[in-house]
C-alpha cells in the first residue's frame, strides 16, 4: 500500500508497516514464520513479558544506495547478539537463518517504506523476542514470540547536544563471561527526565560502584577526541557492546589512521578532550556539544568525529569499498 511519507523530514517516530515477520515458539520449536499484518495483537494478562520483563530485541537499519540496492549493516552481528540475549534471559534463540529469514522478509514486503537513497533516512528494523505463557510465579515462559518490525527513521538524537554526568545508577547489562548484553531501557526514564528538566539533552552515567568512571548514554555509547588527536572510547563491561561503535573504531584506525584507545576513561578526564559524541544504531556519530560535570560546563568542537561519520556514511551508500561481510544486500 503506497504511503504518503516525508522521507526528508523524518524523525525517529511510529510509522505502521503492512506486514511483519512473526515466528511463535512452542511444543519445544521456532514454528515456520510468516508476514502478517496489524501491529496489535492479543496477549495473556498474565504474560511473562508485561510482569517480568522478559523480553530482549535488536536495533538495526536498512539503506537504499544510490544504485537501488537495499543493505544491511552487519546483521550478522545484531542475529548473534540477539542469541546471546536470548539464552541470558532463558528464551530460545533464534537461528542466524531464521533472524535473517525474518529480517529481509520483512522489509522486502514494506518497499514503500525504504526511503529514498539521497533522503537522509532509513529504515529501522526492530527484532524482538519476548515471554507469552501467563506466569504468575517468576518462572521462563513455555511459549515465546519472536516479530520483526520495520519502520522508516530519520535522526534519533540531534547533534551538538549537552550533556550532564549523572550520579544516578541504571540497571547495568547483565554479563556471564564474555556475554554482553543490552541495558533495560526503562531505569534510565527517570534520570533522563530529570537531565531534561534541568535544561539537558540527557545524560552521561558513571560506574554505578564507584561514580568515577564514564559508561555511556541512556541510549548510546559515548565517544571522545584528545586534543592530540587519539579517538577513546570507554572500555567497560557493563556497556552496551555497540555494533556501531565497532564499526567506527574500524574505520578510524584502517580508513583515517587515527589512533584508537578503549580503556577506563576517568570522569575527571573529561574537562581534558578536544570532541565528543554518542554513537549507535539510532545516533550514528552524533556529536556533543557540552558535558556539565560538578557543576562545570566542559565544551567540545568537532572535525575527527565529522570525518569518521562521513566516511561511515560512504560505506552504507556504496560509495566507497566496505569491509568483507560489513554490507548484505537484500535480494
Amino acid at each position: 500500500m503506497a504511503k504518503n511519507i516525508d522521507f526528508n523530514n523524518l524523525g525517529f517516530g511510529y510509522i505502521e508497516a503492512d506486514f511483519r515477520y512473526v515466528s511463535i515458539f512452542k511444543d519445544g520449536a521456532w514454528q515456520k514464520g510468516e508476514l502478517v499484518r496489524g501491529g496489535n495483537f492479543e496477549i495473556n494478562e498474565y504474560a511473562c513479558v508485561l510482569h517480568y520483563a522478559q523480553t530482549c530485541f535488536e536495533g538495526m537499519k536498512a539503506f537504499r544506495q544510490k544504485n537501488g540496492d537495499v543493505v544491511l549493516f552487519r546483521p550478522d552481528m545484531n542475529a548473534t547478539r540477539l542469541q546471546d540475549s536470548c539464552k541470558r534471559l532463558l528464551m530460545p534463540p533464534v537461528s542466524v537463518e531464521q533472524f535473517m529469514e525474518g529480517v529481509t522478509e520483512s522489509i522486502k514486503a514494506n518497499p514503500d517504506l525504504i526511503p529514498p537513497y539521497d533522503s537522509g533516512a532509513s529504515l529501522y528494523i526492530r527484532p524482538v523476542v519476548f515471554g507469552m505463557s501467563p506466569t504468575i510465579g517468576v518462572v521462563p515462559s513455555v511459549n515465546c514470540m519472536f516479530r520483526v518490525i520495520v519502520n522508516p527513521v530519520g535522526s534519533y538524537f540531534k547533534n551538538d547536544m549537552r550533556l550532564m554526568v549523572t550520579n544516578y545508577d541504571r540497571a547495568a547489562p547483565m554479563g556471564t563471561g564474555d556475554v554482553k548484553l543490552g541495558l533495560n531501557y526503562a531505569m534510565s526514564l527517570w534520570p533522563e527526565h530529570l537531565a531534561k528538566e534541568a535544561g539537558f539533552d540527557g545524560c552521561l552515567y558513571l560506574d554505578p560502584k564507584t561514580h568515577t568512571t564514564v559508561e555511556e548514554t541512556h541510549g548510546a555509547n559515548v565517544l571522545f577526541v584528545t586534543k592530540d588527536g587519539k579517538l577513546v572510547t570507554p572500555n567497560s563491561n557493563t556497556i552496551l557492546p555497540s555494533i556501531t561503535r565497532n564499526s567506527i573504531l574500524h574505520i578510524a584506525k584502517e580508513y583515517l589512521k587515527i589512533p584508537v584507545e578503549e580503556r577506563t576513561v576517568l570522569a575527571s578526564e573529561i574537562k581534558h578532550f578536544a570532541e565528543c559524541g554518542v554513537c549507535g544504531t539510532a545516533a550514528v556519530i552524533s556529536t556533543v556539544a557540552s558535558i556539565t560535570h560538578d557543576d562545570k560546563e566542559h565544551k567540545f568542537k568537532h572535525d575527527t568525529l565529522l570525518k569518521i561519520k562521513e566516511v561511515y556514511n560512504q560505506i552504507i551508500r556504496g560509495e566507497i569499498e566496505a569491509p568483507e561481510g560489513w554490507l548484505v544486500r537484500v535480494k
